[in-house]
């Protein structure tokens, strides 16, 4: 590491926590919508539908809202807040939305008059099951104008941020998930009166939650200045480069969503259940991932793309290097924990209503392959933007084609043998040579990296972990015994435990000697001392 590794990391380090505070409000909240569907509904016929119709326009959001189109439209906006004067500023943001919403207005009616098409054709197999494919284009239809919601909500949270606001936006999603609880069960429990399956109301409860995400951002926007009006102007010069810089990410991350309909389709193939034992296991996967690898990632960005546009390169490598060594500081630990513990964690989170003890056992099996790849999963979301900052969007591109094929090939290897366990399983193994891929480009690069201390700190971590997860292993049964098996006996038994391995953890790689972690507990004395 150089001698600037430090101050990297503290920088890192501090805005990553306050990235994961926004990020686990909206976790929190969206497991715990994920717990309202485990009791309610359990695991199999409705909430396979479910899945599945919520998927279709999810698959469109993060293609076309929240990704391509909030990086293209800050990066417009900005220039045009601070060359173009407000006049011209508040035009473009007003031609954006009436343009955004005619296009994916029109994509949104064209979803839900085909939407037994498409479900066909994501789902195929639900044909053998009366009813499914009726039950999971009618949601699907209900939920498609929340591709539309969401992608207006991405506007505004673009705006704010050029504007330099970020907590309600960072909030947004935090009122989608609490809308879609609060008028998902109000619904639930209305819809037989009207003749539907009760899951139907989770489907407006989604609708309604896209709606709030909206609003929650309208107020703020009133403040800073955005009145609408009616403009539409398809030969605006920002609109174009809007979408001229939209066309790249949008190519990148069409190969993502081309994962999630292989996994759909191959999970829909598998026994009644796997698509939502998948969808379970993944949202707990999320949280960690969600918490470490998108903060990391976020405050990862500006450091390296200030080091890129003064080609201080030694400085961008340190930076970059000390991103990864805290990646594997967090993910490591967090990975054994969920493998270890995923029966103990699914339990007390999921084993509630209808959701059996099957359903945990298969549920946890999904969590365990999920958890393999975590450290991939958050060092590929450090790696993609310090290519960005380079100015090179081919190489991502091309990882994640690499990664879909990877994905195909090792699904259709394991599925027969593992079922939708070899759903979990590929996509821990295709982030893990998409990891490797990025990694020897970046090293290509930026002229080579200082692999020996990362290979260090990997072997520390992954030993200290390993030793942990062991210990929470074979110390959780004991603690059980002594509290019981009631619901406060696993959560007093699961916290005592998780917190003996933290602490076990900590110790361990204290005494390894890791320059990050030396550096953070330095930072963190210094503050106990001044206070």
């Amino acid at each position: 590491m150089t001698n600037s590794a430090p101050n990297h990391t503290e920088k890192i380090a501090r805005a990553a926590g306050t990235v994961s505070i926004a990020v686990f409000a909206s976790r929190i909240l969206g497991l715990v919508r994920e717990q309202v569907f485990a009791a309610l509904f359990g695991a199999g016929y409705a909430f396979d539908a479910f899945v599945v119709a919520y998927r279709i326009p999810n698959l469109l959001r993060d293609l076309f809202a929240e990704g391509a189109l909030s990086a293209a439209f800050v990066t417009v906006f900005t220039e045009y807040r601070q060359l173009r004067g407000e006049r011209l500023t508040w035009r473009l943001a007003n031609n954006v939305v009436v343009c955004l919403s005619l296009v994916v207005g029109g994509l949104v009616l064209v979803g839900m008059f085909f939407s037994p098409e498409i479900v066909g054709v994501m789902a195929r197999d639900f044909i053998q099951v009366p009813g499914k494919i009726g039950l999971t284009a009618l949601m699907t239809r209900i939920m498609f104008p929340f591709l539309l919601l969401i992608s207006l909500a991405a506007v505004a949270m673009g705006i704010l941020n050029t504007e330099g606001k970020f907590f309600i936006p960072s909030l947004a999603s935090s009122f989608f998930n609490l809308g879609a609880i609060v008028f998902g069960v109000g619904l639930t429990l209305a819809a037989p009166f009207f003749g539907y399956s009760p899951i139907v109301g989770m489907a407006w409860g989604v609708l309604v939650g896209g709606l709030l995400q909206l609003l929650s951002q309208v107020p703020l926007l009133w403040r800073v200045g955005f009145r609408p009006v009616l403009v539409l102007d398809l030969k605006d010069a920002g609109l174009r480069r809007i979408f001229k810089l939209m066309l790249p990410a949008v190519v990148g991350l069409s190969a993502t969503q081309v994962n999630v309909f292989i996994n759909t389709f191959y999970a829909a193939s598998c026994p009644q259940g796997s698509l939502s034992w998948l969808n379970y296991a993944y949202r707990l996967f999320h949280l960690p991932m969600g918490l470490f690898g998108v903060a990391l990632a976020v405050a990862t960005l500006p450091l390296v793309s200030r080091h890129a546009a003064v080609h201080d390169f030694p400085a961008l490598k340190s930076a970059f290097q000390s991103s990864v060594s805290l990646a594997l500081l967090v993910t490591v630990p967090a990975a054994c924990g969920l493998i270890f513990l995923a029966n103990p964690i699914i339990t007390l989170i999921y084993q509630h209503g209808h959701f059996t003890a099957l359903d945990t056992q298969q549920t946890a099996a999904a969590l365990s392959w999920y958890a393999l790849g975590l450290f991939a999963f958050a060092a590929v979301k450090i790696m993609v933007p310090v290519f960005y900052a380079l100015n090179d969007t081919r190489i991502p591109v091309i990882g994640s084609f690499l990664t879909v094929g990877a994905n195909l090939l090792i699904i259709n290897l394991t599925l027969a043998p593992l079922q939708h366990r070899a759903i979990a399983l590929s996509t821990s193994l295709s982030a893990f040579i998409n990891f490797f891929f990025l990694g020897a480009m970046l090293y290509h690069k930026l002229g080579g990296l200082q692999l020996r201390p990362l290979a260090a700190n990997f072997l520390k971590v992954t030993a200290a972990s390993l030793f942990m997860g062991l210990a929470v292993a074979w110390a959780y049964p004991l603690v059980i015994a002594r509290l019981g098996q009631g619901l406060l006996g696993h959560l007093l038994g699961l916290m005592a435990t998780i917190a003996l391995g933290l602490g076990l953890y900590t110790l361990l790689i204290t005494f390894m000697g890791i320059p990050e972690f030396q550096e953070l507990l330095g930072r963190l004395k210094g503050r106990f001392k001044k206070q």
